[in-house]
């Protein structure tokens, strides 16, 4: 049903640059990569036109002496003045290992608790100034190191290289431990889309389904029951949801006496869900169950996209909005009663500069704010500034939803809206939503990678 269309358009288009590192680590060790899990799932629909945006912090390629096809090793000495053990690669390259290091990570079912791989080695059993007394390449090619108290070390090549400490194998292995990279979008995508029922029940499918989710942050399944519980249902497929004061699942519809703005027909302006938390969740589910018969339309919008815009437009407002904690909070009783309170950054990065959060939601930013009186206006600039960015109609994708429908995507990098819908007694615009936890997520996508492919 679905096929050639991830191999044609996922590979060139989403993954020519943000996992180009991770296909050549996984290679490298023997592994098929995650280009390899999306060119050979089944069905997800990858068809959108031109994505005019694009990944972040393309990689560089990979050194010969990093990483390589074959994981033979050909000469191990040690280097005692330097205390690093230099290992020289069968084909070409040579990679170096700490001593300690080495040590600290011993295989042996002594050190290491085989049935969790899970390290039993105290740090306080620890020589941090270990020399080595010999070391070998074994007849079955591994690497063996016997310490000056003669305990012994075997080491796996295929193990050892993927551990490499050049920068170039660092940033490969990380790259495919979580996939940072993402292919930035703008009012041109065409959303992923994929089969709500061969994501619950095709490994491939439901691989091909997360990591869509995590590169481009939002896909469309469609075919879900019209009725509810079908996002607890799909959260099952990964793990379990994430409770919140709203419950495990929650209805948006018009409800009187609202708890929540999103509990009104009046329009929604852009937004991540509950920064009122020091830590928000971060996947969404939302399963339309009964649409508006006028309005309703769902507006989504790039945050990490249009936070690299800002910062190219605008440095100093992203500066602002990357140093200034703003208070959040939310009041009110639905599962229980409840009155959070947090300080979040509106955009969050990380120690290279990288957005890997948004956290913004005009309804719950507090009147408090904990700003010196000269930073208050340059606050609001920057504030207005980035809001202003989400509004050029070329940055915001429109889209209404359907019974039937159900929308997952990253609440985390999306901010998402609605326009206003008239709400009639016949016709009750009804979802029903649900959230996730990046990690619970991220394990589950490991998890069936190893599945699909029958890695070790």
């Amino acid at each position: 049903m679905w096929t050639t269309a991830i191999a044609r358009c996922t590979l060139p288009t989403m993954l020519k640059r943000s996992s180009v590192l991770a296909c050549h680590a996984l290679k490298a060790g023997g592994r098929p990569g995650w280009a390899a899990a999306i060119s050979s799932s089944p069905s997800l629909h990858l068809t959108w036109r031109q994505l005019r945006g694009h990944g972040t912090q393309a990689p560089s390629p990979l050194p010969s002496n990093a990483l390589g096809d074959s994981p033979g090793v050909r000469h191990v000495r040690a280097l005692d003045q330097e205390r690093l053990l230099e290992v020289e690669w069968e084909g070409s390259g040579q990679s170096l290992y700490p001593y300690t290091w080495l040590r600290d990570n011993c295989q042996c079912p002594l050190c290491t608790l085989q049935s969790a791989q899970a390290r039993s080695l105290l740090l306080s059993q620890l020589d941090i100034h270990t020399g080595v007394d010999r070391v070998q390449v074994t007849d079955n090619n591994k690497v063996s190191i016997v310490w000056p108290d003669q305990h012994t070390s075997e080491f796996d090549p295929e193990w050892l290289r993927k551990r490499c400490f050049s920068p170039a194998a660092r940033q490969a292995l990380q790259e495919e431990l979580f996939l940072n990279e993402r292919t930035y979008w703008d009012s041109e995508l065409r959303i992923p889309t994929a089969n709500f029922e061969e994501v619950l029940h095709d490994d491939k499918a439901a691989l091909a389904w997360l990591l869509a989710l995590r590169r481009v942050g939002i896909v469309y399944l469609k075919g879900a029951p019209v009725e509810q519980g079908q996002v607890a249902r799909l959260s099952q497929r990964i793990g379990y949801l994430r409770l919140t004061f709203y419950g495990h699942t929650w209805q948006v519809q018009d409800k009187s006496q609202a708890n929540n703005v999103a509990y009104t027909s009046g329009k929604l302006s852009l937004h991540t869900d509950y920064p009122a938390l020091h830590y928000p969740p971060g996947v969404q589910f939302l399963h339309c169950l009964s649409q508006a018969g006028e309005g309703g339309e769902s507006e989504a919008v790039d945050g990490f996209h249009m936070a690299d815009q800002l910062r190219r437009e605008d440095p100093e407002a992203f500066r602002t909005l990357t140093s200034l904690r703003v208070d959040f909070t939310d009041t009110g009783s639905d599962y229980c009663d409840f009155m959070v309170q947090s300080k979040n950054h509106i955009i969050d990065v990380d120690s290279d500069g990288r957005v890997v959060r948004i956290n913004y939601n005009n309804a719950t930013r507090d009147s408090v704010l904990d700003l010196p009186l000269h930073q208050v206006q340059a606050f609001y600039s920057s504030l207005k500034a980035y809001v202003q960015l989400m509004m050029r109609p070329e940055n915001m994708l429109t889209y209404k939803m359907e019974p039937g429908d159900l929308v997952t995507f990253d609440n985390w990098r999306l901010l998402h809206g609605r326009k206003s819908f008239q709400s009639h007694p016949d016709r009750m615009r009804h979802l029903e939503g649900a959230y996730l936890d990046w990690d619970e997520v991220m394990s589950r996508l490991r998890i069936l990678c190893k599945s699909v492919h029958g890695e070790s």
